[in-house]
């Protein structure tokens, strides 16, 4: 009898840290902060994207509005359309700016919407004009060290007259 009752209480124990542990992936992933019960469909075209991946947040002054639902690629234009899902509940006018933005310096990319003046509201669909691609760190290392180095060349070719 002793033993059930311990083998009972080890059990319960086990299911009750399972559920915390997914409690807290839900919470590491942000997936339990948006509902996409009743959204709308915005569409962004975007040179470079970075590390957008599916699912990423959207958020406007740091509040989550939305989530990243589909990345295409457009062997026309070589540019990369993100469709996002955005809360009915927020509603950003029509010449509102879409960033691709990075929590901290090497986090998560996340798509930061910065509401413009325009009188008309963006409506399931509509495509978002104003775009702001992510910064690569490695591409601005890579720029940084080729201005340093044009920059020495500059100097050597100065000091030879």
């Amino acid at each position: 009898m002793q033993r059930a009752t311990i083998d009972l209480w080890v059990g319960l124990f086990v299911m009750a840290g399972i559920g915390a542990l997914l409690i807290l992936a839900l919470k590491v992933g942000n997936l339990g902060t948006y509902s996409e019960a009743q959204s709308y469909t915005l569409t962004g075209i975007f040179e470079n994207i970075g590390g957008l991946k599916v699912r990423s947040p959207v958020k406007s002054a740091g509040v989550v509005v939305g989530r990243v639902t589909d990345i295409q690629f457009s062997t026309k234009t070589f540019d990369a359309a993100v469709t996002m899902k955005i809360d009915k509940r927020y509603a950003f006018p029509k010449d509102t700016f879409a960033s691709i933005l990075t929590s901290g310096l090497l986090g998560e990319q996340y798509i930061g919407l910065a509401a413009g003046g325009d009188e008309g509201m963006l409506k399931s669909g509509d495509k978002i004009m104003k775009t702001n691609s992510a910064l690569v760190l490695e591409e601005m290392i890579g720029q940084f060290l080729f201005d340093k180095a044009s920059e020495s060349e500059d100097s050597e070719d100065d000091s030879k007259f």
